[in-house]
């Protein structure tokens, strides 16, 4: 099975750039270092380790793609490799499976490749763009949003949140809709489906009235779309009344997805806004509106980087900023809880739920399939990674379908609804699991001892090895000083029953 927590990782590979080109694969022809290190990067070490040559060349090998590597000597490559060899490859109890049937499933009925689309952004906006994606493996796109507005973006328009392995961990954008006419969008449509008729164009709308919304998602169904997404959600919006003003109340949204569902025959999706504190008024006026999906959640509305100088908020646009859409892995949680209260909500049973919100890897997309998301889209880790993702996606989620001896993915969807409570009321709590030290794994750093002192229970100390030691009638099993540990040295151990008090 594949491990909860893998022997290599990121941040065995932290000063790895993961370069487009990569200068190590140019003097590695063999083993192709670069899509190795990338699939650990993106948690998909087994499938890389199966894609090794029977032999392993590093043994014998002088590291020239450590010396080509574009920070010389800083990316540990050969000794990563030698890992996938002996540490990762023995773990590997399924092999890779031969085609991506698993993958197979479907948008409204209507078959798709792959649960992987583009989200509607800057990474679905031109021919060329929606063509390499295809090309890569992507199974559809979702058209950045047309609409009859003048869009003038600002410049710059984009800042980021940072985490300590160099990848973006948090992103913001001050970004509206698409600036090309809607004849050239219109062009685009047919150029796509001309060329690619098996690739799934779902068309992302917003209209200024429900007259606009009708000929826009004619419009488009005209043009070849597969299905509209209705974009109720964009924080970004010039003009007052448009986008995530409409998400928020219900009405408009049963108005405009009414409007929009009479005029085309295609399916329908409400992209709904995550600025409110339960989406499923929303979904349910979608619904009465004739939606046939849901898609969700789109960016966050955020404020990041203060400059302490010059007191602008990031991005700076001539001395000013203004609140934008914040989106990365950071929202993931957020977007779960969504994901899941629409999928538990039992008025909107039957309806698509196509989900994002913090995609990077294939184990981000299967959390979103277990709590019942039915299509999975991307863009921010597109933006930082490019298309190339969709290969990890793809063969880390078919592995795990295979292993889990699932005929398809739909047989994963909605799995972990059944344990997921709303609320912690429901929650067992007469049982303490205490934590369990691994002392050959443990180096003495003391981030456990420090962390119960002063975030939890003093219930742990350091012996005179600068070895753990947990004192049983402190602990409350709260997990801190597994969290906090840097080498995963800490796991849960034995339980105890604890007598109901009353507190």
């Amino acid at each position: 099975m594949i491990p909860i927590e893998p022997s290599i990782s990121r941040t065995d590979m932290i000063r790895c750039a993961l370069c487009h080109n990569a200068s190590c694969d140019a003097v590695c022809e063999k083993v192709k270092p670069a899509g190795l290190l990338r699939s650990v990067w993106f948690q998909n070490g087994q499938c890389a380790a199966q894609r090794l040559p029977e032999q392993n060349l590093c043994l014998t090998c002088d590291a020239p793609c450590e010396r080509a590597c574009v920070r010389p000597g800083e990316v540990p490559i050969r000794d990563l490799v030698n890992r996938l060899y002996y540490q990762v490859k023995p773990e590997c109890e399924t092999p890779l499976p031969e085609n991506e049937e698993r993958l197979k499933c479907d948008l409204c009925g209507i078959p798709l490749e792959n649960p992987f689309l583009l989200s509607s952004s800057v990474v679905a906006s031109t021919y060329d763009m929606c063509a390499r994606a295809f090309e890569a493996g992507w199974a559809g796109v979702c058209f950045k949003t047309i609409c009859t507005l003048d869009i003038h973006e600002a410049s710059p328009r984009f800042s980021a949140i940072s985490g300590s392995d160099g990848g973006i961990i948090g992103f913001k954008n001050i970004e509206q809709l698409s600036d090309h006419s809607m004849s050239e969008n219109m062009e685009i449509f047919r150029r796509l489906k001309a060329k690619y008729p098996t690739k799934f164009i779902l068309a992302s709308i917003m209209g200024q009235n429900e007259r606009e919304w009708g000929e826009l998602a004619k419009l488009c169904e005209e043009n070849g779309a597969d299905a509209i997404e209705l974009n109720f959600s964009c924080p970004n919006m010039a003009e007052g009344g448009l986008g995530s003003d409409i998400g928020q109340v219900p009405e408009l949204v049963e108005r405009f997805t009414r409007a929009a569902k009479q005029a085309c025959s295609i399916p329908v999706l409400a992209k709904l806004t995550p600025n409110v504190a339960n989406m499923s008024p929303a979904a349910e006026a979608a619904r009465r509106g004739g939606a046939d999906g849901i898609a969700a959640i789109n960016t966050i509305k955020s404020i990041v980087g203060i400059n302490p100088h010059t007191y602008v908020s990031a991005p700076a646009v001539h001395g000013h900023s203004a609140v934008g859409g914040y989106s990365g892995n950071a929202v993931k949680p957020i977007a779960l809880r969504f994901i899941a209260e629409l999928a538990q909500n039992p008025a909107l049973r039957g309806m698509h739920l196509s989900a994002m919100g913090g995609v990077e890897t294939w184990r981000d997309a299967l959390e979103f399939i277990l709590l019942g998301g039915n299509s999975i889209q991307v863009t921010t880790a597109v933006m930082q990674y490019g298309y190339r993702i969709i290969d990890d996606l793809k063969a880390g989620l078919n592995l795990y379908l295979t292993e889990k001896g699932f005929a398809n993915v739909r047989e994963a969807m909605g799995l972990a609804l059944d344990s997921l409570s709303p609320t912690t009321d429901t929650l067992e709590r007469d049982t303490i699991i205490f934590p369990q030290f691994n002392r050959e794994r443990c180096i003495g750093c003391g981030r456990c001892q420090i962390s119960c002192a002063d975030g939890g229970h003093q219930a742990i100390r350091l012996d005179e090895n600068r070895r753990p030691r947990l004192d049983g009638q402190k602990c409350v099993g709260c997990h801190l000083c597994i969290l906090v540990c840097p080498q995963r040295a800490i796991t849960p151990g034995s339980k105890r029953v604890m007598p109901r008090t009353r507190r």
